[in-house]
């Protein structure tokens, strides 16, 4: 098991479900309906790249490269993907002026991929 991975899943786990709290009990009074969608794929996206994190701490045995840089990726999408959806989706209500990160999106996005494609590398490499 690895320690880090497990602590940064727990973290991230929690604050998903804070989160997710939050935006079903509060939001909805101050932001529209579509800003709600935006941010619960944000809540839902955190939550399963949180459990891909939690999945990744079990590869005790893998003491290699791809696992930590699968394992970085994945926080990294959970900080730009999620983090920019949650910030544009308050964007209006809280006059938080934060179009410019549109374009951080999808760089989230990129790193859930290379999450994924480094987690397929490991097995292929696995003997």
């Amino acid at each position: 098991m690895n320690k880090r991975i497990i602590i940064t899943a727990a973290l991230f786990g929690a604050l998903a479900v804070i989160l997710g709290a939050f935006g079903a009990h509060s939001l909805k009074k101050i932001i529209s309906e579509s800003q709600l969608e935006i941010w619960h794929t944000a809540v839902q996206y955190q939550f399963y790249h949180t459990f891909a994190l939690l999945f990744l701490s079990t590869f005790g045995r893998f003491k290699n490269n791809i696992i930590n840089f699968s394992a970085w990726c994945f926080v990294a999408g959970i900080i730009f993907f999620c983090g920019s959806l949650y910030l544009l989706s308050l964007n209006a209500a809280l006059n938080l002026n934060v179009n410019f990160l549109g374009p951080i999106t999808p760089i989230g996005g990129l790193f859930f991929i290379l999450g994924w494609l480094s987690l397929l590398l490991a097995a292929i490499k696995d003997k």
